[in-house]
């Protein structure tokens, strides 16, 4: 059982799209509760509503019911102010870098931007030195990089760079989606220590929104499995995985590949 505090719970959370006979619930009356410094896989095939639900989370999509609490205080999104305060507070990081950037912004634009977002009030080499030390955390160099473009930078760069902002605003919760998807099997282990490291260090709670079940059971604390737009199935990372009780995830634990066994490629 979790004893730390709870930073972002919701009861009944629905998200409707369309009319009439096409309207459809793509999250569909979701009970959740996130705790400080836990890491969460949110986990289901595409379609299953948990991109959705993400949005929903992020405040970049209005649920229809239902309603959020941030550490225990209803989640109100309607002025600017408060928008600006919750996502001081709750960010995100993409599969594709290059989306989450302005690509006519240089990357002490960008930086300078995440200061901004935290509210701090810094000097010239005070902010300079928090940058380098943003970068630093990534094993990036700040000053091989500051007056250069997104989209002069690689993939890989662009993925660390992501984890420096993140680094920057250190908000309390993290909302992954996918984040290792369009990278090799080197980088993804490099990023996926980089997100572990800030839970360690700042206590961040960190979403993942994967479909992948062997990446929700090597970084978690607890599993959501998502089907149709509902919560099918909770529990801690072993419970879920060991001891599966619904036939969806045992789907999908059936469709990752075992190392000890046969393949059947036909």
């Amino acid at each position: 059982m979790n004893n730390e505090r709870v930073v972002l719970s919701g009861k009944g959370i629905t998200r409707t799209f369309g009319f009439g006979k096409h309207k459809f619930a793509a999250v569909d009356r979701v009970d959740f509760a996130f705790h400080e410094s836990e890491i969460i896989s949110i986990v289901g095939a595409s379609g299953s509503g948990k991109t959705t639900f993400a949005k929903i989370l992020l405040g970049l999509l209005k649920e229809n019911a239902g309603e959020i609490e941030y550490l225990g205080q209803k989640r109100s999104l309607r002025t600017q102010k408060e928008r600006k305060a919750y996502w001081g507070k709750i960010q995100a990081i993409f599969q594709d870098p290059f989306a989450s950037f302005n690509q006519f912004h240089r990357v002490e634009k960008l930086f300078r931007d995440c200061i901004k977002i935290r509210g701090l009030k810094l000097s010239k080499k005070e902010a300079f030195e928090l940058m380098r030390n943003a970068c630093t955390f990534v094993n990036l160099k700040f000053e091989e990089l500051y007056n250069k473009y997104p989209f002069e930078l690689s993939g890989g760069q662009m993925q660390r760079l992501m984890i420096a902002r993140i680094f920057l605003i250190n908000p309390s919760i993290l909302i992954a989606d996918e984040p290792t998807s369009m990278i090799d099997a080197c980088s993804r282990s490099t990023i996926l220590d980089m997100l572990l490291k800030l839970r360690k260090e700042n206590k961040m709670t960190i979403v993942f929104i994967t479909h992948d079940l062997g990446l929700a059971y090597y970084v978690s604390d607890s599993i959501l499995i998502m089907s149709q737009g509902r919560i099918c199935e909770q529990g801690s990372a072993e419970e879920v995985i060991n001891h599966p009780q619904f036939e969806y995830t045992k789907q999908l634990l059936g469709d990752v590949p075992k190392l000890n066994e046969e393949w059947k490629l036909n």
